[in-house]
């Protein structure tokens, strides 16, 4: 048990987990958000004057899904771009014309940004799906 001396920060060991133990600890939980951090892929497409951005869940690419008559391929060719942060995705979606959105991250980094609507999101065999066009 870890407690305080009073009018001190000095901590009184009584039975406690070594402090390099407490120490390794916080940096794996630490390290596991940070890498929670970059899990999309975006990938932006100049066409004109617009911009039509693809933004996919990184686990899904190269995933093909189906649910009755619909088919979901998730192409390395189109998805796979630049590993992007949640503010990355949401600045890129603020310059798109057009965007696709595949997988749970995806689109609830849209929809708590307000790009989509969940009404708009569908689901082939779970995963959703959704698209934005600004007109």
């Amino acid at each position: 048990m870890l407690s305080y001396e009073p009018f001190s920060f000095r901590p009184v060991l009584s039975n406690a987990i070594p402090t390099w133990t407490l120490l390794t600890f916080n940096l794996k939980v630490i390290l596991s958000i940070v890498g929670e951090q970059k899990k999309i892929y975006i990938k932006e497409y100049n066409y004109g004057s617009g911009l039509l951005v693809a933004v996919c869940d990184q686990e899904l690419v190269g995933k093909r899904f189906e649910e009755g008559g619909l088919i979901l391929k998730i192409t390395e060719r189109f998805y796979k771009g630049e590993e992007a942060t949640e503010r990355e995705v949401v600045r890129s979606l603020k310059r798109a014309t057009i965007a696709n959105l595949v997988g749970k991250r995806a689109i609830k980094c849209a929809l708590d940004n307000h790009f989509i609507e969940e009404v708009n999101v569908i689901f082939v065999d779970g995963i959703p799906h959704a698209q934005m066009v600004k007109i």
